[in-house]
């Protein structure tokens, strides 16, 4: 009795110590598994190489995530699409630990933020709660865009959706060339019609702010450059003296006059839009009082 005791622990032990590098070899082989082939044809074709910088767009609504890569010109370029399989909550902004919200905003992905060993396939945490978020008193914690098709506040994708993602990750971020990558999570397309759809939600105000960096990356192709302050976002903005400071007011910035000059331009021709979608979705007649350009796609920089 006591040889076949002694005989079932080495089994098991054996058994153990294989499953375990097993485990090892399958965390390393997914963690570091290639970009497709096809994939890096089109890349090759269109100025990038593996090691470009990266940028990431979700939209919750159309449930897409959207991969980009710096051309060789600085130009960022849509490189793939990916279906989001679930993400939690509804469309709007995450609050508060255990509201089962996946967050929208703008967020920053270091490598240290990466997790081969996720329970979930692979993933990465969002940073959420970033700058904006905690000077508005937002709480949460381990919000991952991840494998399993399974979501409780996280954006989630397939394993094979999220095995690609990751290795765009992964090796923009080896490549040296961006210490982190950016992360844009949307309710929608900000375009007027849409914004026009929602306008009676209560997180209109919160969305028209996520739109003035949506419509940066519309007009430059480039990531916005993004800060805090006022208890709000502002982009590709400097400020005139000192620094920017989250929950304190915003100092007086200015933005690049080429860039400030196209803003401009765009918020007139998509508040005309905004009246127009308005107008149609009340029947078709005209706006008696066109909405002031201020009050829809107010800037940040005025």
């Amino acid at each position: 009795m006591m040889f076949r005791r002694t005989m079932l622990a080495a089994t098991l032990a054996c058994v153990t110590a294989l499953a375990g590098c097993e485990t090892s070899d399958v965390l390393d082989l997914k963690a570091n598994a290639p970009i497709p082939e096809d994939v890096k044809s089109f890349m090759a074709a269109n100025g990038m190489t593996k090691s470009s910088p990266i940028m990431v767009r979700l939209f919750k609504d159309e449930a897409v995530l959207e991969v980009w890569k710096q051309r060789d010109t600085g130009r960022f370029a849509l490189v793939k699409s990916y279906e989001i399989c679930a993400y939690s909550g509804k469309l709007g902004p995450k609050i508060k630990e255990g509201d089962r919200q996946a967050p929208e905003g703008f967020y920053s992905i270091s490598f240290n933020l990466l997790n081969p060993k996720s329970q979930y396939h692979l993933a990465f945490n969002t940073g959420y709660p970033n700058r904006y978020d905690r000077a508005n008193g937002r709480t949460g914690s381990n919000l991952m865009i991840h494998g399993a098709c399974s979501s409780a506040g996280c954006y989630s994708m397939t394993d094979e959706n999220i095995a690609e993602i990751y290795a765009f990750a992964r090796e923009a971020l080896r490549g040296g060339k961006q210490d982190a990558f950016q992360v844009q999570a949307f309710p929608f397309r900000m375009t007027p019609e849409n914004m026009a759809k929602h306008r009676n939600d209560p997180n209109f105000e919160f969305w028209k702010m996520l739109k003035e960096g949506y419509d940066h990356f519309e007009l430059t192709k480039v990531p916005p450059k993004v800060d805090v302050c006022g208890r709000r976002y502002v982009f590709n903005s400097v400020p005139e003296e000192g620094e920017f400071n989250a929950p304190a007011s915003c100092p007086p910035m200015s933005m690049p006059g080429n860039l400030q000059m196209a803003y401009q331009t765009m918020q007139t021709q998509q508040a005309l839009a905004f009246d127009r979608a308005v107008a149609q979705m009340q029947g078709g007649g005209q706006s008696s009082s066109p909405s002031p350009l201020s009050s829809l796609f107010g800037s940040s920089n005025n």
